[in-house]
């Protein structure tokens, strides 16, 4: 048989018209945001970090709480402060440069307090370097990507993706805590910074700044040519703060994303290990129950983007804040020395609700402030991470006073109330169907 001849033979045989079947392929966008979702993970370790370290480091070198918790709260606030120059930044130099940089700051900074013997260095190794590293890949990063690869699904994407630092408290959480119970707090900060590392070539590899640098369009989208890069980075992000700051609705996101912050990575990340362990609960016991608040957020986190696609964005962030704030006053209640199962419930309600303010949050930025809207975020975002270092450096001088963080979690309940009522207040772009924010 002349085999050359065969395919020939086989296409003539084929009926008029026919068209093969044609190999669907993954858009390039989904294997954007899966590079994003591991970068997020790998720069969250060090997220995991700070609530299991306080009492090993108040132990060891008789830092007061209150001076660990500035460390912490330093951390936190530029974290927040970096974010909106980070996405500036993006727009400049492109995502793969700014996150790779961003990487190599948080494996420093945890890599070089392994060698820290006073409370100064603590400030700069875990406030500067390692705020400044995971900063710059903050949800202002998500957020970027998603505007820029995404035009369907973005409630989804934005969802999955900040599901992603709820993925790195629920890998690292009980691998940090077991490291410190049996080999003390160095060799976890030093398992930190080998994960930030291990991220980088993925990044270098397989990210990319903008659709149009494979020839596509975003999924779900049109063809968009790729802009020049945005000079000024500074500039434009301040431009930005100044002309959102003249609107109501930028304080009202603001105000009620700082109180989000100051209610879960102020609050909850970082003294509720502390405070379970003044309950005498074992470090392994209380890290455990942070992860499992990391499962049940990201199934939390996913569906809060899948109503943020169907529902008004107003009415969700007021009934997650309202549902927030009445567990938070119930907390107190339920701390003991084992874990029972009003705890459990306590911890399965509070992750479904932990970060599932930011799908519906992100939605009104892009509703009210359109292509500055990552920008923007950004600033939100820094809001919740000022409430979040207010709260980490309040919670621990509040311990040191009072000698229990009950006070502490009352008024965070309080807070809670008012960023619901923040939350209805945002008043609505005109045109925009009932039902739909961004």
């Amino acid at each position: 048989m002349n085999r050359t001849t065969e395919p020939a033979a086989r296409e003539d045989s084929l009926p008029t018209g026919y068209e093969a079947p044609r190999r669907r392929r993954v858009h390039r966008a989904w294997i954007v945001a899966a590079v994003t979702f591991v970068t997020i993970i790998g720069g969250a370790a060090f997220n995991a970090l700070p609530g299991l370290l306080i009492d090993p480091l108040h132990e060891q070198f008789l830092w007061s709480r209150g001076e660990i918790g500035l460390a912490v709260s330093l951390d936190m606030a530029l974290y927040g402060l970096t974010a909106p120059f980070a996405a500036a930044l993006m727009d400049r130099f492109g995502i793969r440069r700014v996150v790779v940089v961003a990487l190599s700051a948080v494996a420093a900074g945890a890599l070089a307090s392994y060698w820290m013997t006073a409370s100064w260095q603590l400030m700069i190794y875990w406030g500067l370097l390692v705020g400044l590293g995971t900063g710059a890949m903050a949800m202002s990063f998500s957020a970027t990507v998603t505007n820029r690869w995404f035009v369907a699904r973005r409630g989804l994407v934005t969802g999955i993706l900040t599901a992603a630092g709820a993925s790195g408290q629920l890998v690292f959480l009980p691998l940090c805590a077991w490291i410190v119970d049996r080999h003390g707090w160095r060799p976890a900060s030093v398992t930190v910074a080998l994960a930030a590392l291990v991220v980088v070539p993925f990044v270098w590899l397989l990210m990319r700044d903008h659709p149009a640098d494979v020839g596509l369009a975003p999924y779900g989208g049109e063809y968009v040519a790729k802009p020049a890069p945005a000079r000024g980075a500074a500039r434009r992000t301040v431009r930005v703060l100044v002309d959102a700051a003249r609107t109501g609705p930028f304080w009202l996101l603001a105000g009620s994303f700082a109180i989000c912050g100051a209610s879960t990575n102020g609050l909850i990340r970082t003294h509720f290990v502390p405070s379970a362990h003044d309950h005498h609960m074992p470090i392994t016991a209380a890290a455990s129950l942070l992860a499992v608040i990391g499962i049940f957020d990201i199934i939390g986190t996913i569906f809060s983007g899948w109503l943020t696609d169907r529902f008004d964005a107003r009415r969700l962030l007021a009934v997650y804040y309202a549902l927030r704030g009445i567990s938070l006053l119930f907390l107190p209640l339920l701390m003991q020395a084992t874990v029972e199962p009003p705890m459990v419930f306590f911890i399965v309600f509070y992750g479904l609700d932990w970060v599932a303010t930011v799908p519906p949050t992100l939605a009104l930025c892009r509703e009210q402030y359109g292509e500055d809207s990552a920008i923007v975020f950004g600033w939100v975002l820094a809001s919740h991470q000022v409430g979040a270092a207010l709260v980490a450096f309040l919670g621990g001088v509040a311990r040191d006073h009072f000698g229990s963080y009950d006070v502490v979690w009352y008024s965070a309940g309080a807070l809670c109330a008012m960023a619901a009522l923040m939350a209805l207040m945002i008043r609505r772009v005109k045109g925009l169907p009932a039902g739909v924010a961004g």
